[in-house]
C-alpha cells in the first residue's frame, strides 16, 4: 500500500519531489493491490511510460501492452485522472484566530465537497447573532479549525515521543485525527444546536457519521483515501472519534486498539472534556463576541504528552504545573455559557426560532425535496438544510407557512418573546419545578386572558463541563521528576481552584405575546411572588 502523505512529510522538499516523480507507482500500487491488476507497472516500465506519457494514455496504448481486458482499461484511466487531479502540496488558509493553517490534499478534497462548503450557511452560535453583531461566524471556519488543531496536537505528541524513541503514533493516525476533526459537525442542522429541539430523534453526532458516510460515497473519496494508505478500518476510527455509541467490555472501539486509547481523547473527549473542538471555539467564539480568553491552547501543546494511568490506558497528560491554565480552560467554558450561549435574549430568539420550525417540520417546504423531519433520514436532502431555511421561510407567500412567518417577522422586528424573570434553583427542587410547570403556566394565563401555551419555562443549567464533578479532578497531569507517569493532583492543591458549586440551575419565565408595560410588570411581580421568591425560600 503505498505510504500515506501527511502535512509534515508534505513540507519535506525530497517528499515533494517524490510525489511529482513518481505518479507511475502510486497508480500501479493502487491498481495491483486495491483492483487486483498484476504486474501493471512492470507492463508501464517495459513500455517507457513515464509521469509525463501517463497523462496521455489511452484505450489503445493499454491493449498494446496486452492488457485486453476492456473494464480493466476503465479502471486504469479513471485511476490515472483521479490521481492527476491531486494537489500535493498542502494548502494554506489563512484564519482570524489560528492565522496560517496547512492542510493535507485529502483535507481539500473533502473541503470542497457541497456537503462540507454547506457548513458556511449555518451559524456557529445560533440565534446569539441576532445579540452579538459579531457573532457571524459559522460552522464553516470551525470546523476547519478543529481539523487543524487536531493535527497540530497529534503531530505535537508525535514529535515528542518519536524524540524519546517511542514509536506511539503514525502517519495515518494524524490524517484520520484531522479528517475526524474536519468532519466532527457535519450533522449540525440549521441554527446549530437548536435545531435538535426542533428534530430531536437524531443528535448531530450521529447524523455527522452518516453525512461523513454520504459525503466520501457522493463524492468518490475512498479510493483517494486507499491512495493516501486510509482503509476501511480507519474510516471506523474516524466515525468512532466523532461520535461512538456506549458498548459493553473493556473496549469499545474496532478503529484503534487499546494501545492507542489517547488517539480518542483529541477532538471529543470523554473522559474530562478538554479536547481541540473546545480549543478552538473558546478562542473563535471569544473572539467574536468580543471576550478575553484567558487559555492558552499553545502552552497545552507544548506541555501534552501521552502517559500511562492507573486504569492501564494511555492517556493525554498535562504537566502539573499547567494546572492555572486548565482552571481557566474550564472557568472560559463558564464565562461563555453564562455571559453568550444561555444568555436570557439569546434563549427567547431560539425559543422563537425553535417554535417557527417546529410548526413547519411536517410540511414540504417549495425548494425542499423533503419535510424537515424526514430530511434527517435522507443526506442528500438534509445537505440542502441550512440557516437560509429562515428566509425562505419570510419570503414565502405558501398560507401553510403562515404561522412560522409570523414569528420569524417579530424576531426581525425585534418583537421578541417577553423575558420575565429567573432564579437559582438548588438540584433537588429541579423534579419539582417540572411537576410545576404546567399549574404555573395555567395561573399566569389567568389575569391578562391568555393561554397556558402562552408561556414558556426553562431549565437552563450552566456548569463547568463535568456537570455536578470538579473537573480538574478528572484530569491526568504528570510531573517533571516522573513524565512518564499519569497522576491525579492532590484534592487539596486543586479544590481552591474552582468554586465549590460546579453546576448551577435557573429557571426562566417568558411570555410569547407582545405586552404593554403595565402588563409586562404585572407578570413579572406575579412570577416574583408566586414561583422565585417560594423556590428561594423552600429548605
Amino acid at each position: 500500500m503505498v505510504c500515506p502523505l501527511s502535512n509534515e512529510s508534505l513540507k519535506r522538499p525530497e517528499m515533494k519531489a517524490s510525489v511529482e516523480q513518481h505518479t507511475v507507482d502510486r497508480v500501479c500500487h493502487y491498481l495491483e493491490e486495491e483492483l487486483g491488476l498484476e504486474h501493471l507497472q512492470v507492463k508501464l516500465k517495459e513500455h517507457y511510460i513515464t509521469d509525463e506519457k501517463l497523462q496521455s494514455l489511452t484505450a489503445d496504448d493499454l491493449k498494446n501492452m496486452g492488457i485486453e481486458n476492456h473494464k480493466d482499461h476503465l479502471k486504469i484511466l479513471n485511476t490515472i485522472k483521479m490521481v492527476l487531479q491531486i494537489k500535493d502540496s498542502p494548502k494554506v488558509f489563512n484564519d482570524s484566530v489560528h492565522g496560517h493553517m496547512e492542510f493535507h490534499p485529502l483535507l481539500v478534497k473533502i473541503i470542497d465537497t457541497p456537503q462540507f462548503q454547506r457548513l458556511r450557511y449555518i451559524k456557529q452560535l445560533g440565534g446569539a447573532y441576532f445579540v452579538y453583531p459579531g457573532a457571524s461566524h459559522n460552522r464553516f471556519e470551525h470546523s476547519l479549525g478543529v481539523g487543524y488543531l487536531a493535527g497540530e496536537l497529534a503531530q505535537a505528541l508525535k514529535t515528542k515521543h518519536d524524540n524519546e524513541g517511542e514509536n506511539l503514533i503514525d502517519e495515518k493516525d494524524i490524517l484520520s485525527v484531522q479528517i475526524a476533526g474536519l468532519c466532527h459537525d457535519l450533522g449540525h442542522g440549521p441554527f446549530s444546536h437548536m435545531f435538535e429541539s426542533v428534530c430531536p430523534k437524531k443528535k448531530h453526532e450521529q447524523i455527522s457519521i452518516e453525512m461523513f458516510d454520504y459525503l466520501v460515497e457522493e463524492n468518490g473519496l475512498k479510493p483517494l483515501m486507499k491512495l493516501y494508505g486510509l482503509c476501511d478500518p480507519d474510516l471506523i476510527f474516524i466515525k468512532e472519534m466523532i461520535h461512538s455509541e456506549d458498548k459493553h467490555g473493556n473496549w469499545p472501539h474496532e478503529g484503534r486498539g487499546e494501545d492507542k486509547s489517547f488517539l480518542y481523547e483529541i477532538v471529543a473527549n470523554k473522559t474530562n472534556g478538554v479536547d481541540v473542538d473546545k480549543f478552538d471555539y473558546f478562542a473563535r467564539d471569544c473572539h467574536h463576541l468580543g471576550m478575553q480568553n484567558n487559555f492558552d491552547y499553545r502552552r497545552f501543546l507544548k506541555f501534552a504528552r501521552v502517559c500511562e494511568a492507573e486504569d492501564g490506558k494511555k492517556h493525554i497528560c498535562i504537566r502539573d504545573k499547567e494546572v492555572y491554565n486548565m482552571y481557566d480552560f474550564f472557568h472560559t467554558r463558564y464565562c461563555l455559557h453564562r455571559r453568550a450561549y444561555q444568555h436570557r435574549v439569546n434563549k427567547a430568539i431560539e425559543i422563537m426560532i425553535r417554535d417557527a420550525l417546529s410548526k413547519v417540520k411536517d410540511i414540504k417546504i417549495e425548494g425542499f425535496e423533503k419535510t424537515l423531519l424526514e430530511s434527517i433520514d435522507d443526506m442528500a436532502a438534509y445537505t440542502k438544510l441550512t440557516d437560509c431555511l429562515l428566509q425562505v421561510i419570510l419570503f414565502s407567500t405558501d398560507d401553510n407557512l403562515k404561522e412560522a412567518k409570523e414569528i420569524i417577522e417579530r424576531i426581525f422586528s425585534r418583537d421578541l418573546y417577553v423575558f420575565l424573570g429567573e432564579t437559582l434553583v438548588v438540584e433537588s427542587k429541579v423534579k419539582l419545578i417540572s411537576q410545576k410547570k404546567i399549574e404555573w403556566k395555567k395561573k399566569l394565563a389567568e389575569p391578562l386572558r391568555l393561554k397556558p401555551e402562552d408561556f414558556e419555562t426553562v431549565n437552563v443549567t450552566i456548569n463547568y463541563g463535568m456537570k455536578e464533578r470538579n473537573p480538574i479532578e478528572t484530569m491526568y497531569f504528570y510531573t517533571k521528576s516522573d513524565p512518564q507517569k499519569a497522576v491525579k493532583l492532590p484534592k487539596e492543591q486543586v479544590s481552591h481552584l474552582l468554586p465549590d458549586t460546579f453546576s448551577e440551575t435557573f429557571i426562566r419565565v417568558y411570555c410569547k405575546k407582545s405586552l404593554q408595560p403595565d402588563e409586562k410588570k404585572r407578570l413579572e411581580n406575579w412570577c416574583k411572588e408566586n414561583i422565585f421568591e417560594p423556590l428561594q425560600n423552600q429548605d
